[in-house]
This record gives structure tokens, C-alpha cells and sequence, in this order.
């Protein structure tokens, strides 16, 4: 790794003993091998999926139940969806 100054407002992770800047975390990533790279990029994208997923299910448990929806309906459309889903 190039030896460089970070700036003090630079975010740092820090994993036992071991401290880094933003700036190098990049420079190490980038140094990776594609596969390395791949994983590093799914593991951020699940990371961002998932706080996604929890704020909306946090806003859909926030709103009010729909009244004109029984339960005999959801049980009739996931039916449905299950039945279309069904290879012929």
C-alpha cells in the first residue's frame, strides 16, 4: 500500500488492530481479483438490500390496514399465485 497522508476528517474502519483509511480500503479492494471484487460488491449490495427491505417494512407497518381486503381474499390470491406458478 502507497504510504500517504489521510486526511484527520477521513473515515476510518477499524478491524482489530488493524486501521485504515477510506482511500486505502479502496486501493485494497481495487487490488483484488475479480472473483474478491465480485464478492466485496455482492456483500455491499446485500448490505444495502437489506436496510432497504427494514425501512419498508418499517413504512408498511406504519400505515393502516386496508379494510376492503379480507382475509378470504389473500388466501384466494396466493392461491392464484401458486397455481400460476405451477408447471403444466
Amino acid at each position: 500500500m502507497k504510504n500517504r497522508d489521510i486526511a484527520l476528517c477521513s473515515p476510518e474502519i477499524t478491524i482489530p488492530n488493524v486501521r485504515l483509511g477510506l482511500e486505502d480500503l479502496l486501493a485494497i479492494i481495487h487490488s483484488l481479483d475479480e472473483p474478491s471484487r465480485a464478492r466485496v460488491a455482492r456483500a455491499l449490495a446485500e448490505t444495502e438490500m437489506d436496510a432497504r427491505f427494514k425501512d419498508l417494512i418499517t413504512q408498511l407497518a406504519a400505515r393502516a390496514p386496508a379494510e376492503d381486503v379480507t382475509d378470504a381474499d389473500i388466501d384466494r390470491e396466493a392461491q392464484a399465485a401458486r397455481n400460476a406458478a405451477q408447471p403444466e
